[in-house]
């Protein structure tokens, strides 16, 4: 079986459904996972300076008060699932150049893991996911060519594997990630519980012996 996953390194529920599906198919042997890139913003500067409490505030439209609440209730539910984010540590910026360099990653059949390792250094580690360096020790990190890695870095290299992954999202219809397609046939959107991460995976199975 094959669930195909849009998702972005800066999104909280990314990080938490990727654990839900984890769980989900803990015991399975049969099951691919690819990513696909997608910007929650497209618009957000390389480097947002200032916490992310006063990002939602200033940039998404939410008061002061309610982005606290939102911070609070999106911590809980990592926690919930094994992650603990640090808020406070965020530093927020464009996704565009760490997308690029997941294209890399997943050509070299390193893509899952790139992807894991920059929301972790992002949600976890407080990490800016736009500093060429850092960038180059993630890549490394998971075997990949640190020249070639830094040429993608200076270019616009992947760039179209990029688009072509936002534009397949569009032509799906998905408007928000994390978002789940299972063997070309049921999409699920969100961090969904593990229960019906399950659900879907018997479904698949079951049509499969129709």
């Amino acid at each position: 079986m094959k669930i195909e996953v849009w998702s972005d390194f800066v999104c909280p529920f990314c990080y938490i459904g990727k654990r839900h599906l984890e769980e989900a198919i803990k015991d399975r042997s049969d099951i691919e996972i690819e990513f696909h890139s997608y910007e929650l913003d497209a618009t957000a500067p390389e480097k947002y300076e200032g916490k992310m409490k006063d990002y939602f505030a200033d940039h998404k439209g939410m008061g002061t008060e309610k982005a606290h609440a939102m911070i609070h209730q999106v911590t809980q539910m990592a926690n919930d699932a094994g992650l603990n984010y640090h808020y406070d540590a965020i530093q927020h910026g464009n996704t565009l150049k760490p997308h690029r360099l997941f294209q890399f990653a997943k050509e070299q059949g390193k893509g899952n893991e790139f992807m894991e390792l920059a929301k972790k250094a992002y949600f976890i580690e407080g990490k800016w996911l736009n500093d060429d360096d850092f960038l180059v020790h993630l890549a490394t990190t998971i075997g990949l060519n640190e020249e070639r890695t830094r040429e993608v870095l200076a270019s616009d290299a992947y760039l179209d594997a990029v688009r072509s992954d936002q534009t397949q999202a569009a032509q799906i219809g998905i408007q928000g990630v994390p978002f789940f397609i299972f063997d070309e046939q049921y999409g699920v959107s969100g961090a969904q519980p593990v229960e019906l991460f399950k659900q879907v995976l018997a479904e698949v199975d079951a049509k499969k012996l129709d």
